[in-house]
């Protein structure tokens, strides 16, 4: 069990020196990206929400 694991640690290790990390730039452009997305989705959900309230209410 002991060995499996020290396995792994070298395996992850040797794996993440594999990995081509962004940089800060690309790292912030992708983060402003998702907030940016995530604000027009829950702008748009809150129109279509209020307009289908709407619609209940008059057929209530």
């Amino acid at each position: 069990m002991t060995n499996k694991l020290i396995q792994y640690f070298k395996d992850s290790k040797t794996e993440l020196k594999k990995v081509t990390w962004p940089t800060k730039k690309e790292a912030i452009n992708h983060t402003l990206n998702v907030i940016g997305i995530s604000i027009a989705l829950a702008v748009f959900l809150g129109i279509i929400d209020y307009f289908l309230t709407l619609v209940v209410e008059k057929l209530l």
